[in-house]
């Protein structure tokens, strides 16, 4: 895990020495449909990488979510099994008994 943070802390530095370097780039102009924009390339390329990393938490988080509840429902599980199979011989002989 610690590989990804040191992954990500060069890939910032990197975008911020690309920023500075190109911060006096002339503007670029961007169409969409009917839109048309005119911005800073650095603008652009920010954008488009920010944008690309909301996506991808849009996917992420959903998915991260369903694991960790089924992690914990699963975990309860062990739990209340491991419970059953260590219950003294005689306390379930007596739960046998209360069903039967």
């Amino acid at each position: 895990m610690q590989f990804f943070y040191w992954l990500a802390l060069f890939i910032i530095i990197g975008i911020a020495i690309f920023a500075v370097q190109n911060s006096t780039a002339p503007p670029i102009a961007i169409k969409f449909l009917v839109w048309r924009f005119e911005t800073s390339l650095i603008y652009t390329i920010l954008g488009s990488f920010g944008t690309g990393i909301l996506i991808t938490l849009l996917f992420l988080v959903p998915r991260t979510i369903k694991t960790s509840l089924r992690s914990r429902e699963l975990k309860r599980e062990v739990k209340n099994l491991e419970s059953a199979l260590y219950q003294p011989a005689s306390l379930a002989k007596e739960s046998d008994q209360k069903k039967g």
